[in-house]
């Protein structure tokens, strides 16, 4: 079993163009089918030329006219992404600027005025007796105004980030 088959050369060459079994004459085959060499030398190769085959079918890239638009198309989502950087970045500064311009108002008022900080002190304690008077009487009282004003900047505030939000989300 050291040496080597007489016939594996020519089986291996046919294999190896790509013309076995068709080119093969017939006692070629009968050898074949009876030397174990042989045939684990035929079924192998045919093995990986059927793999070779179906992998070039597979790996066709397509017509150059997909390819280059799919390029294109690349190249110019790449440019609206370095374009919106800094609209985000303005987005943000936008919405930390407003916040903090907010908050400083709400704090040099209640410094300034002595109204507001009695208004915030005695707010837990109006808001009480006003729910009380509002179950009894079902009206609301007009100094409420800023117990609706306050929620209603909040929503306002949380509704323009989500659609902030909602404007830069890529998807």
């Amino acid at each position: 079993m050291l040496t080597p088959c007489a016939y594996e050369i020519e089986v291996r060459a046919l294999v190896a163009h790509g013309q076995w079994p068709a080119g093969a004459s017939s006692e070629l085959r009968a050898h074949v089918a009876t030397c174990r060499a042989c045939g684990d030398l035929a079924l192998v190769a045919d093995a990986f030329q059927r793999a070779r085959t179906a992998t070039i079918a597979a790996a066709r890239p397509g017509p150059a006219g997909v390819l280059w638009w799919r390029a294109q198309l690349r190249r110019r989502n790449v440019a609206v992404e370095r374009l919106t950087r800094p609209i985000l970045g303005a987005q943000i500064f936008a919405l930390a600027f407003t916040l903090v311009v907010g908050v400083g108002f709400l704090v040099f008022e209640a410094l300034r005025s002595d109204a507001w900080r009695t208004w915030l002190q005695q707010l837990p304690q109006s808001a009480v007796a006003h729910w009380d008077e509002f179950r009894a009487t079902g009206a609301i009282d007009p100094s409420w105004g800023l117990l609706v004003v306050f929620p209603t900047i909040a929503t306002l505030l949380l509704l323009g980030a989500v659609a902030v939000y909602m404007a830069t989300d890529r998807q």
